[in-house]
């Protein structure tokens, strides 16, 4: 019997999937004072109170082939799910790496571009164990999935961008209006995967009514939400309460981001995964 094995690059937020083979790539959080690689040891909470206080550059790495090829392991197959190549090279890193472990065998790896981040890939990746789970072949996994996210989206909250114009994304003179007056972005994952900022919203509780809004109107109805915060679950447990009390056959978990993730979140930030009807 062939074996399964699930990989994502640590963008997922999972360390660990019972009852299946899975492991993921780290990403990587760069300053000229300290790098933090987004593994298991690291301390999210120490990485961000740092990065709150830094006022340098700062950027992000992705895992490299050797990185990918090490999570491969000694898989006969291989699924893998990557933050969006419209943030990252990691999509264009395990392309590589692809190449590399089937050469002149009968391995096979999948890649799905997640065009996402966070709670989105991790309901991805969630899916994968079911499918494994449940029994169903390879070529029937990577199709399902592949029709699978198509009908996820994700949604997010941010009180700062700091960690956005230290990595030249933004021009920090707009970093600097968030946070003041408490004004919050709220936005979602494009359909080509940039994070597109669609609403300023004065008070964090007028950007969870709005995430609410936007999360109907992009197709929940039921189904699973994945709610990643950075130091913030008294929103992320408020978020679930509102999401609960509109929609009734919904399973919603809430968990800490881990270092790719927080980086871009920063403190008090909110990503939303969730799946469309």
């Amino acid at each position: 019997m062939r074996k399964i094995k699930i990989v994502s690059d640590s963008a997922s937020d999972i360390l660990e999937l019972d009852g299946v083979d899975f492991a993921f790539a780290p990403m990587k959080i760069i300053t000229a004072e300290r790098e933090f690689v987004d593994s298991a040891d690291l301390d999210v909470d120490e990485m961000v109170a740092f990065l709150d206080k830094y006022k340098g550059k700062s950027k992000t790495s992705c895992p490299n082939t050797n990185d990918w090829l090490e999570a491969f392991g000694d898989a006969d197959d291989v699924i893998c799910v990557t933050i969006t190549s419209g943030l990252s090279g990691s999509y264009n890193s395990v392309c590589a790496a692809k190449q590399m472990y089937e050469d002149g065998t009968d391995r096979r790896v999948f890649i799905v571009d997640s065009l996402s981040a966070g709670p989105e890939i991790a309901l991805t990746v969630k899916k994968l164990a079911e499918y494994i789970k449940a029994g169903m072949s390879y070529e029937d996994i990577c199709e399902g999935i592949t029709q699978y996210v198509k009908n996820t989206g994700l949604v997010f909250m941010l009180k700062s961008l700091k960690n956005f114009a230290n990595n030249g994304r933004i021009s920090p003179i707009v970093a600097k209006l968030v946070g003041i007056a408490g004004i919050c972005i709220v936005g979602k994952a494009s359909d080509v995967g940039t994070l597109d900022p669609s609403h300023k919203c004065r008070g964090e509780a007028k950007s969870l009514e709005t995430i609410l809004s936007d999360v109907e109107g992009f197709g929940l109805r039921r189904g699973r939400v994945s709610i990643g915060h950075c130091q913030n679950e008294t929103a992320a447990q408020r978020l679930k309460q509102m999401i609960e009390a509109k929609f009734k056959e919904i399973q919603i978990e809430i968990h800490k981001l881990r270092g790719l993730c927080s980086f871009y979140a920063e403190k008090g930030g909110l990503l939303v995964g969730f799946e469309k009807a």
